[in-house]
Formats: C-alpha cells, sequence, structure tokens
C-alpha cells in the first residue's frame, strides 16, 4: 500500500518524497526543503500525539525540540536539528540534516570492529554525549540532556572527508519527550536490552544510566554478541536480566578476542548493576580510551618503521620546496603553465556539472572527476555557505599530499585558500591507495599536475557557483605517481582509519608551518609559485 504522505508539503515548506526509517520512537522521511531551493532534509515524526493538555504539551515539546537542535550545533558528533513543529493531526517533527550512511547496528552485523576502528567509534559516541550530559544553556538556564535510547540503531556512520569515518549520535531528548506524554508516573520508553536497571524501575534518570547503555553497546561492538540475555523479550524478563542476571565475559563470549586489559575493564565497569559502580561521567571513559588509542598509535608507527621497506620513514611529509604549490590568482580564468593545457573553459563545466545526488547537501569535501571532450579531469567538489566561498575566491591556493605506507597506504591532500582579509579555508581528503576511486584520483593529479575546485553554495546547491584552479609542482606530480604503483602492491597490515589518524595528526602537527609560508607572502601578483 502506498504511504499517503508521499508528496505531501509539511508546514508549507518540506515535501515529503520517501520513507526511509522505522521505530518505535517514529518514521523518518527524507524530503525537499522547497523554501531552499530544494535542499534535502530528513524529517522525523515522532509517535507521539498532542491531545490531552495540548498547549502544556507543546511548550514542553518546543523546548526539548530547541534544546536539542542548539546540542547539534555544539558537537559535530550530534545529529543537527533545524527546523521542528506540530502537523495538522498534532503530531510533532522534527527537521534534521539530511546524511547518507550506515547505522551502526548494519556495520557490527556485517563484521568485526578492528580495535583502532572500535576505540575511535566509542570515542566519537562518547564526545557527543559528554556535549549532552554537560548541559546546553536554554533561556538562561543549563539543561543537561540525557539520551535514554543508546543502541547501535541510534548511531549513524558517514564518510566525511576531513575527518575520515565520522559518528553521529540521533535522537537525542526524544525518548524524554515521549515519556511526557504518558498519564504514568512510572512509564517504561527506551530498548529493553540496552536499558540500565533504573531506567526499567522508571526512576529519574541521570548521565549513568546512559553510561550503562553504552558499555552494552561498547560490548556488542566488540564481540558481535550482547552481555546480556533474557530469556524471553518481555519487559518482566528483562527487569529481571538487568537488576539480577551477571554480565558474560569477554572470554565466554568470544575466547579469541584479544584486547588491552584497560578496555575490557571499562566496559565491564559501565555494566554494573549500581550506578554507583560505573565511571561517574564520560570524561573517565574518554580519558581511559585516549590513552588506550595513544598506546596503540605509538605502537604502529614503532611496528611500521620495522616492516616498510618501501620507504625508512612510515610518513613521507613534502614540505621542502619545490615539492609543494603556492598559487597566487585572483581571476576568475587562473594562468596555467604552458605543458598543463586546461582544454575546458570554466563557463563549459559550469554547464555540464550538478551536484551528485547521492551527496547530502552539507559542507563536505569529496573528489570526482569529471570527464568532457574524451578527458577525464581531477576535481575536487566543495559545498559550503554562499558566504564562505565569496570571502575568498579572491585567494592564494595551496596544496600538500602527506603519504603513509602502512599499516593501510593513504594519502592525506591537502588543499587551502587563503587570503589576508579572512584567513584560511582547509580542505582536506583522504584517499585510500587500495580503493578504485584512491588510485584514480591520485593518478590523475599526478598525470594532469593541475585540478579544478568545484564551487557549491548551500543555499543554492543545484549549480555550481565557481571555479578555481591548483597546480600542482612537478617535484609532486612524480611522488603522487610512484605513490600509486606502491598503493596497488603494497599490503594492507590494519584498518584504513588508523593510517587516517597517523595520517590527521601530522597534519595538524604542519598547519602552523603551512599557515607562515602563506602570511609571509606579501603579493597579490597573478603567478605561481612552485618550485
Amino acid at each position: 500500500m502506498s504511504d499517503p504522505n508521499i508528496g505531501h508539503l509539511l508546514a508549507k515548506r518540506y515535501q515529503l518524497q520517501e520513507l526511509i526509517g522505522t521505530g518505535a520512537m517514529g518514521r523518518v522521511y527524507r524530503a525537499k526543503d522547497i523554501l531552499l531551493g530544494g535542499v534535502p532534509v530528513a524529517v522525523k515524526f515522532l509517535a507521539l500525539s498532542i491531545q490531552n493538555e495540548k498547549i502544556r504539551l507543546q511548550e514542553r515539546f518546543e523546548r526539548e525540540a530547541k534544546t536539542c537542535a542548539l546540542l547539534g550545533q555544539k558537537s559535530i558528533h550530534i545529529v543537527r536539528v533545524m527546523d521542528y513543529g506540530v502537523d495538522e493531526n498534532n503530531t510533532p517533527f522534527y527537521v534534521m540534516e539530511y546524511l547518507q550512511g550506515d547505522s551502526l547496528n548494519q556495520i557490527i552485523r556485517q563484521q568485526n570492529l578492528s580495535l583502532p576502528r572500535f576505540l575511535s567509534m566509542t570515542r566519537q559516541i562518547s564526545l557527543g554525549l559528554k556535549c549532552a550530559h554537560d548541559g546546553i544553556p536554554v533561556d538562561g538556564k543549563i539543561y543537561p540532556i540525557i539520551h535514554r535510547d543508546i543502541k547501535p540503531s541510534n548511531m549513524l556512520v558517514i564518510q566525511d572527508a576531513s575527518f575520515g569515518e565520522l559518528v553521529k549520535v540521533l535522537d537525542f531528548g526524544i525518548a524524554k519527550l515521549l515519556q511526557a506524554n504518558s498519564d504514568h508516573t512510572k512509564y517504561y520508553l527506551g530498548t529493553l536490552a540496552y536499558s540500565s536497571p533504573e531506567q526499567m524501575e522508571g526512576k529519574e534518570l541521570d548521565n549513568r544510566s546512559d553510561i550503562y547503555s553504552l558499555g552494552v553497546m561498547m560490548f556488542e561492538m566488540l564481540t558481535g554478541k550482547m552481555p546480556l540475555l533474557a530469556p524471553s523479550h518481555s519487559f518482566g524478563a528483562w527487569y529481571k536480566t538487568h537488576h539480577s542476571q551477571e554480565p558474560s565475559t569477554f572470554a565466554e563470549v568470544a575466547p579469541g578476542l584479544q584486547i588491552p586489559k584497560e578496555v575490557e575493564n571499562l566496559v565491564m565497569s559501565c555494566l554494573a548493576k549500581a550506578p554507583r559502580d560505573r565511571p561517574q561521567s564520560i570524561s573517565e571513559i574518554l580519558r581511559i580510551l585516549e590513552s588506550v588509542e595513544q598506546h596503540y598509535r605509538t605502537h604502529a608507527i614503532s611496528d611500521s618503521n620495522n616492516i616498510s621497506d618501501y620507504n625508512t620513514h612510515t610518513i613521507q611529509i613534502i614540505n621542502n620546496a619545490p615539492s609543494h604549490t603556492i598559487t597566487l590568482q585572483t581571476d576568475s580564468q587562473p594562468k596555467i603553465k604552458a605543458d598543463l593545457q586546461v582544454t575546458l573553459s570554466n563557463d563549459e563545466i559550469i554547464r555540464s556539472i550538478s551536484w551528485p545526488e547521492n551527496k547530502p547537501i552539507a559542507n563536505i569535501v569529496f573528489p570526482q572527476s569529471i570527464h568532457a571532450n574524451g578527458e577525464t579531469l581531477p576535481a575536487l567538489w566543495v559545498m559550503l555557505p554562499e558566504r564562505e566561498i565569496l570571502k575568498r575566491i579572491l585567494c592564494q591556493r595551496y596544496n600538500q599530499f602527506l603519504f603513509i605506507t602502512v599499516p593501510h597506504p593513504m594519502v592525506l591532500w591537502i588543499t587551502v585558500i587563503y587570503n589576508r582579509k579572512h584567513g584560511a579555508k582547509w580542505l582536506p581528503y583522504y584517499l585510500d591507495l587500495k580503493t578504485h576511486l584512491g588510485q584514480e584520483i591520485t593518478y590523475l593529479l599526478g598525470q594532469t599536475g593541475y585540478y579544478r575546485l568545484l564551487f557549491f553554495a548551500r543555499e543554492t546547491p543545484n549549480k555550481c557557483s565557481h571555479i578555481l584552479v591548483a597546480t600542482i609542482a612537478p617535484a609532486q606530480r612524480q611522488r603522487l605517481q610512484q605513490w600509486v604503483v606502491a598503493g596497488k602492491t603494497l599490503v594492507s597490515a590494519a584498518d584504513p582509519q588508523l593510517s587516517k589518524s597517523l595520517l590527521k595528526n601530522e597534519y595538524e602537527k604542519i598547519k602552523p608551518q603551512i599557515m607562515a609560508k602563506l602570511e609571509a607572502i606579501q603579493t597579490d601578483s597573478h603567478f605561481d609559485v612552485s618550485g
């Protein structure tokens, strides 16, 4: 049966297009924001109808929604709420950023997480939770937010140009909002397998309830199995399980699993029945995760220096002339060296390209080749707010490439657009040299010696607004071609995420050096500095 909501115009602004998710707390639709020219958004209708005490509950819903919206602005690890309201049937809805990715639930059903990936994901989730638990100022008061429904299906994993694998937490505050509609003083709402003992009792909750649920989820992330299993899926069975059954140990459910003792102890302490016996704050959890992550990185670097025959240094840092390019150009059709012939005009490209349908309308950077006149050319696609684009169209362009061979061959492609008035806009992207995309783009960059920056404004996403060209120094071109060959032959020894983390550390170290170079240039002439 067709969904009657498809095609419906909600609040005279959001045209519902497709049902993309359902759950105990409501339904989620992909929609178009007509007011902003068709920008994709996600609309979540809550499983709640404001009938009795309509005004009081509507006021509470608006306060909760406002708090969640502020929370999404404060942390990159929380899905952003952009609007909220109540439809003609008195059903509340949220409007959220539309993001394409996989739920953590899907990921852990498909594969076992490596330790580096587990650490990275859990740290990101914990950062989102810490932001909520610390509270949000609303109307002069601080409102701490307890999630109340931490579980893998409420974690969205997306690929982000700057962060690599980015985890975002969904549905903050919604459980409490739904609970407010009950006539019962002790009303349970959550997910049975992940709920804390005190949540099962209907007690007022604090941050330690989320920590218990996080412990259940961490155990599942590492083993693929649950630490607690009830004999049936009834409330009574789960109530007894969470209160009296001891959680399984890692040795019992995954005897071959090798994880640091600190991680094992952390997870089991989160599963303590009494809140006082758990970590008392997310900050405690973060300290342990970051300590283990740092220890793992240090050993990975040490091991990789012993393993690599291709290069005596794990990371090649290209930061000495003539291996980087600073392009000083301010005109709309930049000058390119004679041996780098740009065969297509910017106007031709603008007419022939549009924002890919599989990419969200969000601040993102990604590579995608463009095809015209029988040629395949490299391009970096960038979406930003229009004001951010206009600030730096008159700019210097800088590029640099970092390469790591082990544990997984990876290139970090750094582009910076800079002018003295507005400073620098950093546009990094990771190129995985074990993938077809990574190999293709790296090869094209080395072959052509230049690439286009295609800018799309979030406010008008259907059309490319500006194009800049950045040249690549000859020394860099040569290295890029060598790295493609190496990437095809090198064997991956660990999760790609670890290489991204190592590269990101080096990236943060060289940022000040790059800024010093850009700030030292005292000319606005139209020429290239490429060694």
